[in-house]
């Protein structure tokens, strides 16, 4: 395993679409719910703890093998929000794009060729660590800061917030991180033997409603 390989999947520059979502940021911001670096923070404890576990069990799951057309199915039934739905699919797909570019291998092509419209984002996640070279507690750690890291950026640009207090909101949420992920993985491993049903499926209503208000909403910043 090289640990380049874990940095360069990890970071924002990689093309894998997500600078165009906020991860529920924009929609909170309209709504008041993020106006500073404390409400930001309390924000994305609460997405770390409810979507950002699910996506890092989905991950952790893809990366040990788990058959992708489960986990797609198993983060449809976790995902109630049409447009949350398609929105992780459009960035699955460029994902998967990007995976195959900088890590060839069958099995990349072989989840393109199977699901042609699309796979959750956070099961091709899982998919492309597992091409790179990476281990389950990797793409767990990813997809754990994904959902983290995603709104802090969106909110320096939404509220012109200071970005040394926003990287401060992800460095307190670090101790956090790494026990969801850690979570993650232990629910993945389950899920092998127990199926999917074992993956957790943490809830979180609010922005499920946010999403498909700021979908239908005008003058977007970001596609979610």
């Amino acid at each position: 395993m090289t640990r380049a390989a874990l940095l360069l999947l990890a970071d924002g520059r990689f093309p894998a679409g997500g600078h165009a979502h906020s991860g529920g940021a924009e929609a909170a911001v309209r709504a008041g719910r993020i106006t500073d670096a404390a409400s930001l923070e309390e924000f994305c404890r609460g997405r770390l703890h409810t979507s950002g576990l699910v996506a890092a069990s989905l991950a952790a799951a893809a990366a040990l093998g788990a058959d992708p057309g489960e986990l797609d199915a198993a983060a449809d039934a976790r995902t109630p929000s049409p447009a949350l739905r398609a929105a992780a699919r459009r960035l699955g797909r460029q994902l998967l794009r990007a995976g195959r570019a900088t890590w060839p291998c069958g099995e990349l092509d072989l989840l393109a060729r199977r699901f042609p419209k699309g796979v959750h984002q956070p099961v091709v996640l899982g998919a492309v660590a597992r091409a790179a070279g990476l281990e389950p507690p990797d793409a767990a750690h990813c997809a754990a800061y994904e959902s983290v890291g995603g709104p802090a950026t969106a909110t320096v640009r939404l509220l012109s917030l200071d970005p040394f207090d926003a990287t401060g909101v992800l460095a307190r949420l670090a101790p956090a991180t790494d026990r969801v992920a850690a979570r993650a993985v232990r629910a993945a491993r389950e899920a092998l033997t127990e199926g999917v049903d074992a993956l957790p499926a943490a809830s979180a209503p609010l922005l499920e409603i946010s999403a498909e208000a700021h979908a239908a909403g005008a003058g977007r910043l970001f596609a979610t």
